[in-house]
């Protein structure tokens, strides 16, 4: 069976970390924290999201402050993300895949609705075998979406030669609990630093991530 990649979308093949930092500081505002530099968010953030504001705020947030968190967030990134653009390479990168016989699909924690659009609007649609985006409340783990991501591409994959290419440790999490592959991407969320410990292999471009998936499913 061919080797396929399940692809994340935001900060891996979407560019948006400049939007996603913006609407974050947005977000912060509301409960008082400060603005961070995009050292310091990718320094400290990390999935499920709740945990990352209790480590902010000392506390959980209150469902209150979790709405207020939440709106600010997605109200802001709605104006920034249309500045943004696809990861550098993205293009040839999946045009190559496929064309080698391999397969690739799409998973992410973006609102589904928006999600689709939005890959549409850039002309991937095609590449993929499936897309999906959340459904459900934000702020979870990935490792139930990809069961059903998964579960929903059939027999046309196998796990065992599935690699997840994602840019937080919580895609390497989720690729090992459903007994697949995982690659992860520096340019994203999370620095280097906190993705080694995970102890699946770390790269500095999508090109590397790829080149690795080949030889990790060999």
């Amino acid at each position: 069976m061919r080797t396929h990649i399940v692809w994340d979308w935001n900060g891996t093949l979407f560019h948006d970390m400049e939007a996603v930092l913006g609407a974050s500081n947005a977000a912060f505002a509301t409960i008082g924290v400060g603005p961070m530099s995009m050292q310091e968010y990718r320094e400290r953030y990390e999935i499920p999201i709740p945990r990352f504001y209790e480590r902010l705020l000392g506390r959980m947030p209150s469902e209150e402050e979790w709405r207020g968190l939440d709106l600010a967030f997605h109200e802001r990134y709605v104006e920034l993300s249309p500045a943004c653009d696809l990861t550098e390479g993205v293009r040839e990168l999946l045009a190559g895949w496929e064309s080698a016989g391999n397969s690739q699909s799409l998973l992410s924690m973006y609102q589904h609705e928006k999600l689709v659009p939005l890959v549409d609007a850039f002309g991937l649609t095609d590449r993929f075998l499936r897309i999906d985006g959340r459904s459900g409340p934000a702020g979870g783990k990935k490792a139930e979406s990809l069961v059903r991501h998964l579960d929903g591409l059939g027999g046309r994959v196998d796990p065992a030669r599935t690699v997840l290419i994602g840019d937080a440790a919580d895609d390497a999490l989720a690729a090992l609990a459903a007994g697949a592959h995982a690659v992860l991407y520096t340019g994203g969320s999370h620095t280097r630093e906190k993705l080694e410990p995970i102890g699946v292999p770390v790269v500095d471009s999508l090109a590397e991530a790829v080149e690795l998936a080949g030889r990790l499913t060999a």
